[in-house]
């Protein structure tokens, strides 16, 4: 397919060297469009179809320079090749440091014609060249921002599910209240607590994140806060009074979170249930870094090893805090130099990445 030869617009008061310009640039294979002065020039710019226009300086009404203020004023201008007579290279570096891509000078008899070709050529190739790198860097802006409307839009949906949850699993959790509240056997009324303990602790992972910035992970030590202050509310009495907290600013992924928080419910609901018999006593939990890896401990001052079994005990406590700590891929230590109970667990602050089983096997 042939490409559609260029339009040239020639703006010069000189009509016999617009007839050399027309048939030496026809000849090139250009299409030429002569204008005589500046305003006709751009009068024949707003009907369009001009490629690249050659501009003489010295003109009646408007000269060269104040019609090149005006075309490259114009939406979509063309490149302007700047046209003169004189040697003076203050005019070469006036025209081209207002936006002239070219600057040449002319003689009459004709002999500047193949430079302006050459000239013309370069110009339009230039301005495709800077079209198609403005086209592209408008097509990346456009896609960066259709990719943060829907990043944005996703974040929105995300935190609107996470608060949806998060208020259901807080009304499950309350409905466990009151059933407890209102059951008048011990049994009963301790199973629907451990419940309600371990819906609010994942409860609280989503009422973290709907209030959160970061969708992607939990600070574990407001986390934990809000969690113990969660089982004091929900204690009778005082047993609960004494819970304490130290943590380091620790932040991790919102699975890890929830697994967290039903293992240190569990073993403080185990603590409280086990720990002093006569009744009430200090119960802490400590949450530290160390390199890599996330040291926590729920500790007592209670019985410790001389505590009876509970013939009521199901261990399904013991059973959910060892499936937790296979999530976490957490080593779970009883500390014997303890007076009490000391219960440590250790992990990576990072998950390891998940092997792929396929790959292993092919491997």
């Amino acid at each position: 397919m042939t490409a559609p030869r260029p339009t040239l617009l020639y703006i010069d008061d000189d009509a016999g060297l617009a007839r050399l310009v027309e048939r030496g640039l026809t000849r090139a294979g250009f299409r030429v469009v002569h204008a005589a002065d500046g305003q006709r020039g751009l009068e024949r710019l707003q009907q369009g179809g001009i490629d690249v226009v050659a501009l003489d300086q010295s003109m009646p009404g408007l000269d060269g320079l104040e019609t090149l203020d005006r075309i490259l004023a114009t939406p979509h201008a063309p490149p302007v090749v700047f046209v003169t007579a004189s040697q003076d290279s203050k005019i070469a570096v006036t025209a081209l440091k207002a936006g002239a891509a070219d600057y040449l000078v002319k003689d009459v008899q004709g002999d500047f014609i193949p430079l302006l070709q050459v000239a013309a050529d370069g110009a339009i190739r230039r301005a495709r060249i800077q079209k198609a790198r403005d086209d592209a860097e408008a097509e990346v802006h456009a896609s960066r921002d259709r990719y943060a409307a829907l990043a944005a839009e996703r974040e929105v949906l995300l935190r609107e599910v996470n608060h949806r949850v998060g208020n259901s699993l807080q009304i499950i959790a309350s409905l466990l209240h009151l059933q407890a509240s209102s059951s008048t056997q011990d049994d009963v009324k301790a199973a629907l607590t451990n419940a309600m303990g371990r819906v609010a602790a994942v409860a609280q992972v989503h009422r973290r994140l709907y209030t959160s910035h970061d969708l992607k992970s939990v600070l574990l030590n407001q986390y934990l806060d809000a969690l113990l202050e969660d089982l004091r509310r929900s204690a009778e009495g005082n047993r609960m009074s004494r819970l304490t907290l130290e943590a380091e600013q620790i932040e991790i992924d919102p699975d890890r979170a929830v697994a967290i928080g039903i293992i240190v419910n569990e073993l403080v609901m185990n603590a409280i249930k086990y720990a002093y018999p006569d009744g009430a006593g200090p119960i802490h939990v400590d949450l530290r870094a160390l390199g890599s890896d996330v040291i926590l401990s729920i500790s007592d001052d209670g019985v410790g090893l001389n505590a009876k079994t509970d013939p009521r005990s199901t261990g399904m406590g013991q059973r959910i805090v060892t499936a937790m700590a296979g999530k976490l891929e957490a080593s779970v230590e009883r500390d014997p130099a303890h007076a009490g109970t000391r219960i440590v667990l250790r992990f990576d602050r990072i998950p390891a990445p998940a092997t792929n089983p396929e790959k292993t096997a092919a491997g």
